[in-house]
């Protein structure tokens, strides 16, 4: 069978800590380009400085948990950076349904679950029925 390709080249990770850390050792491991983002208060963490590129995000009410919610700049930053997918994290967007809608509609890959699923397994009744 012949290789593939990889559609993935730059990766951006929307949380911070250890979880962007552990996304960017992956994406060194793979030879994709990591990129984070990080709120003013987050200057100095670890994650900005493990990513091949850092883009600062602002809070729209100065704290810096919404940095990391402001789900048009992020996007808004991805597209300026050529970004190919974008990898949630968990908790922030890890949940959101409208992020994962935004990011397709910008044509940038969403790694987590479809749109859809995210919001039926929102829903504790209905992800019981499914289940």
């Amino acid at each position: 069978m012949p290789p593939t390709s990889n559609p993935i080249k730059r990766l951006m990770c929307c949380n911070r800590g250890e979880i962007a850390i552990r996304v960017f050792r992956a994406c060194k491991e793979n030879g994709i380009k990591s990129i984070a983002v990080y709120s003013e208060q987050d200057k100095l963490a670890l994650h900005r400085y493990k990513a091949d590129e850092a883009y600062q995000v602002e809070a729209p009410n100065g704290s810096p948990v919404q940095a990391y919610l402001a789900i048009d700049e992020i996007i808004a930053i991805a597209k300026e950076n050529n970004v190919d997918a974008i990898h949630p994290g968990y908790g922030f967007l890890s949940e959101n349904a409208e992020f994962a809608k935004k990011c397709e509609a910008a044509g940038i890959i969403f790694v987590g679950p479809r749109p859809e699923t995210i919001t039926k397994m929102g829903d504790k009744t209905a992800a019981r029925a499914i289940a």
